[in-house]
């Protein structure tokens, strides 16, 4: 008989719903749960160890066994730590280790659902630490806090001890294995108790995405995402983007990025940082890239690291000697330095100014090659009496080498990559203008915008950096037919691809 609370509550219609709450009673009842709370000496269980544990075996109505221990981490638990669970190191000094503790803990859980509030931080470390000890584990899983976001909507926190206070379960020793997995437990009865939709059920299926998502991030948002190329983002609790992503197929990466369970840190905190997922789309993978690329500079996001740590190497310089000469010099690149034109390779940078040097005449010993080439190993032509020490001085070599800068900045590119837009509607169109990015965006194919400069001005502007215009160059090379270059013969602006 459904209890008066149920009926109270309105969770439990008694003449619609009474005969799918009694199936779904029969069904759970046929599952074992492990329910699990751990303490832990960190967040991350690569690097550090567990200091208690609880496990609950439930049979879908009730608890029916249960085991508790302190467990020695065999690292020393800080002091935040130990004035958060009041676990200190001498309480777990003569405690057994976790690995004393593995064969016990292996058959508690196996063949078992693995239930916690947040159940992928215990998954992760019990796992690893059971992998360390020789036991191959694996197990499907329940999210209590998952579960209570999609049976319980709308609450205003759904932390395990605020989540407990607003459906009035009482906890006893709060951060303590015991007390929180005997409260864990009594939260999971009534969240099976309720749930007459069978969220339980979806979330158990091998292909749920509730297997794998983080804890705080909506399956809606999930649902969302579209297939197809784009940025995604990745913010926190407080609406702050904290990873810009780029992807050929913007579901399936998101989800790729929940798969496997890495102990280490740098994951572990990246999960629990998730609570929305939002998406740009961009019609080519190249947008894509771009994209991120301007995103991450713009945002800095705390979980973007490579292209963060992504510089060129090497650059050209120019500078005036104590003589008064300009001076052409391949060296390191340094943000602090103004430079002339940045390479990837010392050796391209080295070419060029070898190029230069023979076309514009310049003088060997003024021109510095870098810590591993001199002038001396450098093939130059002979150098005229009107190119040596003993020239006019350093306003006529100074113009040999404005000239050379000139030469450069005169034959930077220009041009403007066409593809395919976000729909069939439109089309994406890159501009590059000396060299550089000057902005993109999308384009109507059933527009008045069929000159160059109407398109050129309806396009977003960008900064560009290396990285940027290196992706551009290599995708102008590969795809020359999506290339329109102004003043080449015959060119015009077409804006009718395929």
């Amino acid at each position: 008989m459904v209890s008066e609370a149920l009926r109270f509550e309105g969770i439990v219609d008694v003449t619609n719903d009474f005969s799918i709450f009694v199936s779904m009673r029969r069904m759970y009842s046929e599952i074992q749960y492990a329910i699990v709370d751990i303490e832990t000496t960190g967040g991350h269980a690569a690097g550090n160890g567990i200091t208690e544990i609880a496990i609950l075996v439930h049979n879908g109505s009730e608890v029916v066994e249960q085991f508790e221990s302190l467990i020695n981490p065999q690292y020393p638990i800080p002091l935040s730590i130990q004035a958060l669970t009041g676990i200190t190191d001498q309480m777990v000094a003569d405690s057994p280790t976790f690995t004393d503790l593995a064969p016990q803990i292996y058959k508690l859980l196996c063949d078992r659902v693995f239930v916690a509030h947040n159940v992928n931080f215990d998954y992760s470390f019990v796992r690893h630490h059971l992998e360390a000890a020789g036991y191959r584990y694996t197990a499907p899983k329940l999210c209590t806090m998952r579960m209570s976001r999609q049976i319980r909507p709308g609450l205003r926190s759904y932390s395990l001890g605020r989540l407990c206070d607003a459906l009035g379960i009482p906890i006893v020793d709060r951060h303590r294995a015991g007390g929180d997995a005997r409260a864990t437990a009594v939260l999971f009865t009534q969240l099976l108790t309720w749930d007459t939709a069978g969220v339980a059920t979806e979330m158990l299926k091998t292909t749920s995405k509730h297997q794998q998502l983080p804890p705080n991030l909506p399956r809606e948002d999930v649902d969302a995402l579209p297939n197809g190329p784009g940025v995604y983002y990745f913010r926190d609790r407080m609406g702050k983007v904290v990873y810009v992503g780029k992807a050929r197929d913007i579901r399936n990466r998101v989800l790729q990025h929940f798969t496997g369970h890495n102990p280490h840190p740098q994951r572990q905190h990246f999960l629990r940082d998730i609570y929305s997922v939002s998406y740009e789309k961009t019609g080519t993978e190249l947008m894509a890239l771009l994209l991120e690329a301007a995103e991450i500079h713009r945002l800095w996001p705390a979980y973007n690291r490579a292209l963060k740590r992504f510089e060129p190497k090497y650059a050209l310089y120019v500078y005036e000697d104590q003589n008064g000469y300009l001076r052409l010099a391949v060296g390191k690149h340094s943000r602090q330095q103004q430079h002339v034109q940045l390479f990837n390779k010392q050796l391209d940078a080295v070419n060029l100014l070898r190029k230069l040097l023979t076309t514009f005449e310049l003088h060997p010993e003024r021109c510095g090659f870098g810590t591993s080439y001199r002038p001396s190993s450098v093939m130059v032509p002979s150098i005229g009496a009107d190119c040596t020490d003993a020239d006019a001085g350093p306003a006529a070599y100074n113009q040999r080498v404005q000239r050379a800068l000139d030469h450069l900045q005169q034959y930077l590119p220009g041009f403007a990559i066409l593809d395919r837009g976000r729909n069939d509607d439109e089309q994406s169109c890159i501009w590059v203008e000396e060299g550089q990015l000057y902005g993109m965006g999308y384009i109507s194919r059933h527009g008045d915008m069929n000159t160059p400069d109407a398109v050129k001005e309806s396009l977003t502007r960008y900064s560009s950096n290396h990285y940027m215009m290196q992706l551009i160059y290599d995708y102008a090379a590969k795809y020359p037919q999506k290339v329109w270059t102004p003043g080449k013969s015959g060119s015009t602006f077409f804006l009718a691809l395929p």
